[in-house]
């Protein structure tokens, strides 16, 4: 990738930015160091490891490398014999217990393939790790177990230590010796214990002399008697030291040993690090995985511009530049390779010309890098082989050259290396010379690089090259719109609609004497008036399209949520039904197999009990019995089967009439015909407690019902009547607390009657008084079994949803 074209684009701020997500060292160099890739396999398994990262981000939101280090100089070093000191030891154990606990969690979890793919890689050191703990304590010291030896030469250093100190406290408390002292104590110089003798009394004492007072008025003396003593601790001091080395140079030669798996397992852990800082920049700039496909160009035909449907075209959807504030940047869509492969961006200086191609640039090369990118879903990007940019000024006094000759520069090495595989972006080009040339180089330019079918995008302010692309396959126009009003360009980017020139309407809001301004209008060309209205009344046709389109996707969301409310209440009410019916049937079935029992064992107990001449007066009276237990089982029979649909005839409209048995398809009940069709087609039936009109052609007639004949059980005073025709919604505003509780519960018993599963008590806001009483009431009621307040586009706190033991 085009070194120079990185550094036109940015891509250096991008991975500053990632390198700040990263945890230790050996990540860091990878993000700083990290290339967009040319392979499309690599560009995908890249995404795949950023995307698997904020899977695993979501799971274990605090995931991280843990005390990892990079370690790897300590390994180089120990490879060369160098001793290391104990608190390195700990760096390296620490690593190596991230790396292992890093990998079992990602292994773990599952269905992250490509992090698990690199966690695999990372090795175990157990014995290391073992050695390191045994030898080295938490406080980076060399442990007394860490050989026979160093515990030995410590035991006898503490013995030594103490019989010196014990000697030298003896010494100070003596009366013969208290008057030489300066102070009762004892301290240090050079490794060996001194007393503080006063200079007068010199002779006195028998010792040596390490150190003075400044005044000169204390002499700091080794006692003679304690000479043996101190160096015997001073040779056991220096053994020690002689023992910590050995064991450290030992441990080192481990580390040696174990250097490569040590130096795999770090860069395991910087790969792991770097998909996690990734997923960390994904999260903060809002990216989506684009969709990465191959750059190669595809035509149909001969024609340039008619490309294939598939593999090769870029869409960017909402687009973001990634370095600009995100709460002030206009995202951008726009889409190359479809319909043209060429897309000319005309507009005002400062409306976000350069920065569409800037955005169009940098996204491609941080999709290519692995990186998410700041757009919506569905956005797809080419990978390109090479991605090359002429943007902004690059005028060289040192060299020089014009800002022509610059451009132009750049654009001979641009045309060195683009192909089909390219992707072009060529900011004000020809810009910097004669106006006319300038705008035929231009279009010479354009039309070499469409020859060559390399992926180009260009703004400019040649009104040549909007013709140039209005007359020419394969390139579109574009435009950054401007508000005329506000003085101020909207960033928006309109595809099919080349930008307009302004120049006059900005002149005559910034108070430009208006003959001067008509006077200008007058020297210009019927065609460019009539161009510069019809782009005018192109836009606004386009605004007040958009607008309408909106408008009507909003009240068709709006529709599709109603319409999955009401199909999802409905299938709660056809599961609650079929629910009551299957217990209605398992209470049947449980009820005559208790008859069942009892009658056998009422048999059993009189044919062991009774007389031979009353146990034919029992049977009788079982067979009877019997009888009862058959008419029973034929009832149960009887019962309809659990939602299975009766057999539909459609329907004309002829055919219907009053009583009618009907099927509702939409609600998937049946119904009974109260009114026939009136002049619109609405037909008024009756769904169990409700009564509601529905389209004539959403019928399917059933028949008339015929009158079952009347069983005696029909005829038993235990039977209920046939349930009242119950509102799904009763109103106690403007009711007083106590004229509520009988009339709410003669509603709920109705609505248990009339079998609702559900109603909605209307009590209103006001000072809650009533819906204290309302749900005070229905929290003790015997038929309610649970309740809610009502959603927001129900009534909100206004009412409370009663769910009854139906």
């Amino acid at each position: 990738m085009n070194q120079k074209t990185l550094q036109t684009l940015e891509f250096p701020k991008i991975l500053e930015q990632l390198a700040g997500y990263t945890a230790f060292a050996a990540s860091h160099e990878l993000a700083r160091a990290l290339h967009p890739t040319t392979d499309l396999a690599e560009a995908q398994r890249r995404q795949r490891a950023t995307s698997e990262a904020r899977r695993l981000m979501d799971l274990k939101p605090n995931i991280s490398i843990g005390g990892a280090r990079d370690v790897r100089d300590l390994v180089r070093r120990a490879n060369i014999g160098a001793a290391l000191e104990p608190p390195e030891f700990l760096d390296i154990l620490a690593t190596l217990q991230s790396a292992r606990t890093l990998r079992q969690v990602i292994v773990k979890l599952g269905g992250l393939p490509t992090l698990a793919e690199t966690a695999q890689t990372i090795q175990d050191c157990p014995v290391l790790e073992r050695e390191i703990t045994r030898c080295i304590t938490e406080r980076g010291e060399v442990a007394d177990d860490a050989s026979p030896a160093l515990k030995r030469i410590r035991s006898e250093l503490n013995v030594a230590h103490n019989r010196l100190l014990d000697r030298l406290n003896d010494m100070i408390v003596s009366q013969g010796l208290q008057h030489l002292l300066q102070e009762p104590l004892i301290t240090l110089r050079d490794d060996r214990y001194v007393l503080p003798i006063r200079a007068e009394f010199k002779g006195q004492f028998r010792g040596i002399v390490h150190d003075q007072s400044l005044s000169g008025a204390t002499l700091f003396m080794e006692p003679l008697a304690t000479v043996e003593l101190q160096n015997r601790w001073r040779e056991l001091q220096l053994e020690e030291q002689r023992e910590v080395v050995r064991i450290l140079r030992e441990l080192a030669k481990r580390v040696a040993s174990d250097g490569q798996i040590i130096l795999t397992n770090v860069s395991a852990l910087a790969e792991l690090d770097l998909a996690i800082a990734k997923a960390r920049y994904a999260n903060a700039i809002r990216g989506v995985e684009p969709q990465l496909v191959s750059s190669k160009f595809q035509v149909s035909s001969s024609t340039l511009g008619n490309v294939e449907p598939g593999t090769w075209n870029l869409e960017l959807i909402n687009a973001r530049h990634p370095l600009l504030d995100p709460a002030t940047v206009v995202p951008i869509s726009l889409h190359l390779g479809r319909d043209f492969i060429i897309l000319v961006i005309t507009g005002p200086n400062t409306g976000g010309k350069t920065v569409t191609l800037k955005t169009v640039g940098l996204l491609s090369l941080m999709a290519q890098a692995g990186l998410h990118i700041p757009a919506a879903e569905g956005s797809r990007v080419p990978v390109f082989q090479g991605i090359y940019a002429d943007i902004g000024d690059e005028q060289s006094i040192e060299q020089s050259l014009s800002t022509f000759s610059s451009h132009l520069t750049n654009i001979v090495e641009i045309f060195k290396l683009a192909d089909s595989r390219s992707l072009v972006l060529l900011d004000e080009l020809g810009a910097g010379t004669d106006p006319v040339e300038g705008s035929a180089l231009a279009r010479s330019i354009l039309s070499r690089l469409l020859a060559r079918r390399a992926m180009t995008l260009v703004a400019t302010h040649y009104a040549e090259l909007k013709a140039y692309a209005y007359t020419t396959p394969g390139v579109e126009n574009a435009s950054v719109e401007f508000d005329v009003e506000t003085l101020s360009p909207t960033y928006r980017l309109s595809i099919g609609l080349p930008g307009r020139s302004n120049a006059l309407a900005i002149a005559s809001r910034l108070g430009l004497d208006q003959d001067i301004i008509e006077e200008a209008r007058a020297l210009l060309s019927p065609t460019q008036v009539r161009v510069e209205t019809l782009l005018q009344e192109i836009q606004r046709d386009r605004d007040e399209a958009a607008a309408h389109l909106a408008a009507t996707q909003a009240a068709r969301e709006d529709a599709e949520k109603i319409q999955r409310r009401l199909n999802s209440e409905l299938r709660q009410l056809e599961e609650s039904r079929q629910e009551l019916r299957a217990q209605a049937r398992a209470a049947a079935e449980a009820e005559l197999a208790d008859v069942r029992q009892r009658l056998r064992q009422l048999l059993a107990e009189l044919e062991a009990t009774i007389r031979r001449e009353q146990v034919a007066v029992a049977r009788e009276q079982a067979t009877a019995t019997l009888e009862e237990v058959k008419q029973l089982q034929q009832e149960v029979a009887a019962l309809p089967p659990l939602a299975r649909p009766p057999e539909l005839v459609p329907v004309a409209p002829g055919e219907l009439r009053l009583g009618s048995t009907v099927w509702v398809k939409s609600f998937g009940q049946a119904g009974e015909v109260m009114a026939l069709p009136d002049e619109h087609g609405q037909v008024e039936v009756q769904i169990g407690a409700f009564r509601t009109t529905v389209p004539v052609d959403d019928l399917e007639v059933r028949g008339v019902k015929p009158q079952a004949p009347r069983r005696e059980a029909e005829a038993r005073p235990a039977r209920l009547e046939a349930a009242p025709l119950v509102d799904l919604q009763l109103d106690l505003r403007g009711l007083r607390a106590e004229e509520v509780t009988p009339v709410l519960d003669k509603y709920l018993n109705d609505a248990y009657l009339a079998g609702m599963p559900f109603v909605r008590i209307v009590h209103g806001k006001g000072t809650g008084v009533l819906r204290q009483v309302v749900r005070d009431m229905v929290a003790k009621h015997p038929l309610v079994k649970t309740f809610h307040t009502a959603e927001q586009h129900e009534g909100g706190e206004g009412a409370t949803v009663v769910v009854l033991a139906v």
